[in-house]
């Protein structure tokens, strides 16, 4: 059984700085496509950033320049750091994962394992 969970959400001023993390268990870390989304009040759950196994990496392209994502194989940890928080970047934050498959993906349907999400709140 895969468990994905997520940490790290809070409250931040605009222009702030934060850290999610999420930490996979279950099978092989090093094998699995990682990504995050996230979702806002009102609106639809959109796709922010994703890794590879092999540690490609795609952004949409809001966060681009602001958001890195990373991951630690040997802490079976993915990353999220989030720099010039705006307070459109306000929303429920996600972590998915998929087992065996390469590549990155921006579609949900690109993951079979989800966390319970992550509060990130900008305030302006």
């Amino acid at each position: 059984q895969v468990q994905v969970v997520e940490s790290g959400g809070g409250l931040v001023q605009a222009g702030g700085s934060l850290r999610l993390s999420c930490a996979a268990s279950g099978r092989t870390f090093s094998t699995y496509r990682m990504g995050w989304f996230r979702q806002a009040p009102g609106k639809e759950r959109e796709f922010v950033a994703a890794i590879s196994w092999n540690a490609g990496r795609d952004y949409t392209d809001s966060v681009k320049g602001r958001f890195t994502i990373s991951r630690d194989n040997a802490k079976n940890t993915m990353y999220l750091q989030m720099n010039s928080l705006k307070s459109e970047d306000t929303a429920v934050y996600y972590c998915a994962a998929r087992y065996k498959v390469t590549g990155t993906s921006n579609t949900a349907s690109g993951y079979d394992y989800w966390g319970q999400g992550t509060q990130v709140t900008v305030s302006s």
